[in-house]
């Protein structure tokens, strides 16, 4: 099948659209005007963008080691009655019970509701819980065991707070825009990275017995215009989301293929995103849902949509998606798509009773696939009041209870944050290895507000929404509540103090005067600046969201001169979300070491104290690129409606050159290439093995599934579900109780009856074919065929022991493709004058494109050359893949 991607765009302009600043942005396009990818494909055919119709939605067939879990969910939901059903697929509205998402419970059947709860870092929302490093941490560390290490601790708090599923982790974004507001909460641009990240924290959240949800799927790259609503709120008055718009190798080779090692590492439940793509909304998009995720990458879990992300009802039903949150049409209306309109859908017959089987069935099958029959233990949180009692049902004041137990779930997680934290923070330049400090340095000085504490607390700006004190995490729905946040200061003075030093801080950015006094007496500045940004239902120093640019935050780049004018060993620390522009703090001479912490979590300062100081020799590596310009990554942010009031369109036309891709491409010098890290010793790569392994041919998937297991005999008779007599209902709570036995009196709806709510195949239950690129969950098993072995010898020629992030890259050598792709990565641990063995598979996948006319993946007919070196740029071995 072929599946091209228009556009409605046409001329590109350069417009000033920064929102006071005088950096400029592509407009009415997202992509630079020499950034467009070499393949025609990715360019915009004529007409609007388009995506195609898929149905019916593929039912959950127990694939993989899903079995189990299946026969089990079967089995229960042979015993529930469409009512229950319905319950458990929807939620009961924004506030109306503790968690910010629950369903119905089934409680003759003992069922208690299923509390979803944010984030991908933390609980939100509560209290006596940990403050993780943030996703792109994780990232820089390049360390498997570490990812899985924080999933398993982040789901083992979920689940002693009474969480069923975790709202995490993030691959959308995935990191299109170096401005986008919430790559933070995700890992990295590149794919292969995040894809290896999001399945080792999937797998430890869900050996904790809590189910994972990968989000937000998919192309979810900026937050402006994420929503119509809350555009207008900006004064942008448009009527639709934006559309991400982009062709179908871009779609495969890049934006899904994080997805793909999220379902083949078992995860339970996929977010569907605010956005539409190919202008069609996430959450109904039945090409997007249907097809790729549950047809080709075999998902078995099931689809939940984001927060208000739900524009239909029988749409969404039938185009995939299994739950319904927070269940309201809008947050505290008491509408909602589903609820008793679905049950209303299901008696008319424009919702086949399959469809809600399988919806069914695949949350149950989540819940016991991760064990929550044996690890589920009662909701002891409340997300609306941090108060010991309140009401259960917030938002309506009712059941006056107690709603906070105050459980610490915390363990011992700080010291596995303390370890991230110095795991993840890059050591970017160190002249004359001006560190590790010994901390009996004669006067060490502290400067910038990001180095000392917020004077409202650390969260004393609800969802961590302004920029005060040390940067530890961004702002929005991805954060938690700190139990305590050490601050770089109060870490940097306790190691000075136990040596009786001098220390001194000044954590003011504009105290111009005092700050130039303390330069100038300083025998080592320490300068710690950041850049901030967060989800877009907050705005920030006028950043909706997205950053408006690249540069520090709160005066930080007047900090850095003012101090490194005077002190000639200025250390320069930077807690940012992302890339920012450095200047030239590279070459400037008194700027003698530059660091990246990211956002480390509650142990901030005693993450970057242990780096400082040298109790930890820095491994990290850039999960991103820093750029000289905004303009290198070759995309960026539309912060203009283009299409008037219409859906704003965001064309994708750089194809898979992203980050680094777009660098190479281009032909542009980063001033830090994704990959790179220095250490406080020095590496040496040798002995480059690379062995075939005999496998035989890829083989497509030709079979077909069984057909649509029917697991009840749902009555038509609508008196059978109405409210029962005596019930006593909750304001704006959501049920799935009919109020009139006449369906479309039930039904509330103006267009009640419309024939094209009834997509043509959606309610066929018949045997479906399977897609050649699938056929298990991740798609077609041969994909993961290991093709060829690779081997090099990794020396530390230093005179300490230190941590070294071999990388492997391949050259796929088609005209159209990038000029290296990371496939693959090992964090080894290396005594000095010593050597480790780097050893990395390449699967059938890693040297595979995606063929859009034979919907397929193959192997190129191109010459594929295998790179192995310290970054995307510094590859010092090579080998010809025969």
């Amino acid at each position: 099948m072929q599946w091209l991607a228009g556009a409605l765009l046409a001329a590109v302009h350069l417009v000033n659209a920064q929102d006071g600043t005088n950096a400029t942005v592509p407009f009415p396009n997202a992509t630079y005007p020499n950034a467009t990818s070499p393949d025609p494909a990715a360019s915009p055919a004529s007409g609007p963008a388009f995506s195609p119709p898929f149905y019916p939605s593929p039912w959950g067939s127990g694939a993989g080691n899903w079995s189990t879990a299946y026969e089990r969910a079967r089995a229960l939901v042979s015993q529930l009655t469409l009512l229950e059903k319905v319950n458990l697929t929807t939620g009961v509205g924004w506030q109306s019970e503790r968690c910010v998402g629950e369903t119905g419970a089934i409680p003759r059947l003992g069922f208690r509701a299923l509390c979803l709860q944010d984030s991908p870092l933390g609980i939100r929302f509560t209290d006596y819980n940990s403050a993780f490093p943030a996703g792109i941490n994780v990232a820089a560390t390049f360390d498997r065991g570490l990812a899985y290490a924080r999933g398993q601790a982040m789901g083992q708090e979920h689940r002693g707070k009474g969480v069923d599923v975790q709202l995490g982790p993030v691959s959308g974004p995935l990191g299109r825009n170096a401005a986008g507001g919430r790559n933070w909460e995700g890992f990295s641009p590149d794919p292969v990275l995040t894809g290896i990240m999001m399945a080792q924290t999937i797998q430890g959240i869900q050996d904790a017995g809590v189910i994972a949800c990968a989000k937000h799927y998919i192309v979810n790259e900026q937050e402006r215009f994420r929503q119509a609503p809350e555009a207008a709120g900006m004064g942008f008055m448009i009527n639709e989301s934006l559309s991400s718009n982009l062709d179908d190798a871009t779609l495969h080779e890049t934006y899904l293929w994080p997805f793909a090692d999220a379902v083949r590492a078992g995860v339970g439940s996929i977010m569907c995103s605010y956005n539409q793509i190919n202008n069609s909304y996430g959450c109904q998009n039945s090409y997007i849902l249907n097809y790729l995720l549950k047809g080709e990458l075999d998902f078995q879990g099931f689809v939940v949509s984001d927060w208000q992300a739900q524009h239909s009802g029988v749409g969404s039903a039938l185009a995939g998606m299994d739950m319904s949150m927070p269940g309201d049409v809008l947050f505290n209306t008491g509408t909602s798509y589903w609820g008793a309109n679905l049950t209303v859908a299901v008696l008319n017959g424009t919702v086949p009773e399959w469809r809600v089987d399988d919806m069914a069935v695949r949350i149950l099958a989540a819940w016991y696939y991760v064990g929550r029959d044996q690890t589920q233990v009662p909701v002891n949180l409340d997300s609306w009041t941090l108060d010991t009692f309140g009401y259960r049902h917030y938002v309506a004041e009712e059941a006056y209870q107690l709603v906070n137990e105050h459980v610490d779930v915390r363990a011992e997680h700080g010291t596995l944050i303390r370890q991230i934290g110095s795991a993840s923070t890059v050591l970017l330049k160190n002249n004359n290895s001006a560190l590790p400090l010994t901390g009996r340095e004669r006067f060490t000085a502290v400067f910038g507000s990001d180095a000392g504490s917020n004077p409202y607390g650390p969260n004393g700006c609800p969802d961590r929404g302004c920029d005060n004190g040390t940067l530890a995490m961004g702002w929005g729905s991805g954060t938690a509540n700190f139990p305590y946040l050490v601050t770089p200061e109060t870490a940097i003075q306790n190691e000075i103090l136990s040596n009786n030093g001098v220390f001194q801080s000044i954590t003011d950015n504009f105290a111009g005067t005092q700050i130039q006094a303390l330069a100038s007496q300083a025998s080592v500045a320490i300068v710690f600046v950041n850049a901030d940004a967060g989800e877009g239902f907050i705005t920030v120093d006028g950043n909706t969201g997205d950053r408006n640019n690249l540069t520090f935050w709160q005066g930080g780049d007047v900090l850095i001169q003012n101090v490194s004018s005077l002190c000639n060993n200025t250390i320069v620390v930077m807690h940012t979300v992302g890339p920012v522009l450095l200047s030239n703090y590279t070459e400037n001479p008194n700027i003698t070491a530059i660091l990246w912490a990211g956002l480390p979590g509650e142990q901030s300062g005693n993450s970057i104290a242990d780096v400082l100081y040298g109790r930890v020799n820095p491994g990290a590596k850039l999960p991103f690129t820093f750029g000289a310009a905004r303009e290198d990554y070759g995309t960026d942010i539309l912060y203009i409606p283009n299409e008037g009031t219409g859906a704003p369109q965001v064309s994708f036309t750089e194809g898979n050159f992203i980050d680094y891709r777009a660098f190479d491409q281009a032909g542009i010098e980063p001033v830090y290439e994704f990959g790179f890290g220095l250490s406080y010793t020095t590496f040496s790569y040798s002995n480059l093995q690379v062995n075939k392994l005999t496998v035989g041919p890829y083989t497509p998937t030709t079979r077909q599934t069984a057909a649509a297991p029917v697991l009840g005999n749902v009555s038509t008779d609508a008196s059978q579900y109405q409210f029962p007599s005596n019930f006593s209902t909750i304001p704006l709570y959501i049920y799935p109780y009919l109020n009139s036995t006449d369906l479309a009196t039930a039904s509330n709806d103006s267009s009640y009856g419309s024939s094209d709510s009834v997509p043509a195949g959606s309610q066929d239950a018949s045997p479906q074919p399977i897609p050649a690129a699938g056929g298990a969950p991740g798609g077609n098993p041969e994909l993961y065929d290991v093709l060829y072995q690779v081997r090099a010898t990794i020396t530390n020629t230093g005179s300490i022991p230190g941590e070294e992030v071999a990388q492997l890259y391949i050259s796929l050598g088609g005209p159209y493709d990038p000029k290296v792709v990371l496939r693959n990565f090992q964090r080894l641990s290396i005594q000095p004058n010593s050597s480790a063995t780097f050893t990395a598979d390449i699967t059938r996948r890693d040297v595979s494109n995606w063929d859009t006319s034979a919907q397929n993946w193959i192997v190129s007919t191109s010459p594929k050359t295998v790179y192995v070196g310290s970054s995307s740029r510094n590859l010092p071995l090579s080998a010809t893949l025969s």
